[in-house]
């Protein structure tokens, strides 16, 4: 019994260690078509899993729409040159990515246009 106890043990010690890895989500976004917004950033949340930047967006109707933005993990992002100051509240910004296939109006960015025009990707490409 104490020869199966522990590589049993040890199996289901590596399963519980692998499992939170596995649970990382992949964005819901629809892969055909890139979206470009742009907008004035109203808060920018430099955090795990994804930091997010709030975007007020002027639609086609006139009306002002308010757009979720983000990346990939803090670490991905410094890789590319991000810090949690790179954007800040009153900046408007051009934001292009993919838009949650849902239609609810969140983007995975792939890029910006920072206020001085300069580009800034979030996933290397």
């Amino acid at each position: 019994m104490k020869t199966l106890f522990a590589p049993a043990f040890f199996i289901l010690t590596l399963v519980a260690a692998v499992m939170p890895l596995l649970a990382h989500h992949s964005w819901p976004i629809n892969n055909d078509k890139l979206v470009t917004v742009k907008g004035t950033v109203i808060e920018f949340k430099w955090a795990n899993p994804h930091p997010m930047m709030t975007l007020e967006v002027q639609a086609s109707d006139g009306k002002m729409e308010k757009w979720e933005v983000g990346g990939p993990a803090l670490n991905r992002m410094e890789a590319n040159g991000w810090t949690r100051t790179t954007v800040k509240p009153g900046d408007v910004i051009t934001g292009t990515g993919y838009q949650f296939a849902d239609g609810q109006k969140i983007i995975r960015l792939e890029r910006i246009i920072m206020p001085d025009g300069k580009e800034m990707r979030l996933y290397g490409r």
